[in-house]
C-alpha cells in the first residue's frame, strides 16, 4: 500500500524518513537488524538492504 502523501524529492528527505522509520520500528519492538531483498517492481531495480548496528561511544 503507497501513501499518496509520501514524498521523498532529495537525499535529505530520504535520510530523515528512513531514520524515523528504523526508530519507530525498534520502539515497537521490530528488530530492524538484518537485511532484506527488496523487489523494485514497475521497472525500479531491486535492492538488497542491510542494517547493522553501530556501537558508538556515549555522548560526555
Amino acid at each position: 500500500m503507497e501513501d499518496p502523501n509520501l514524498s521523498v524529492p532529495d537525499a535529505t528527505s530520504f535520510e530523515r524518513l528512513l531514520s524515523k522509520l528504523l526508530r519507530l520500528a525498534h520502539e515497537n519492538g521490530i528488530d530492524v537488524e538484518g537485511g532484506w531483498d527488496v523487489d523494485g517492481e514497475g521497472g525500479h531495480p531491486d535492492w538488497d538492504v542491510v542494517v547493522t548496528v553501530v556501537e558508538r561511544p556515549a555522548d560526555d
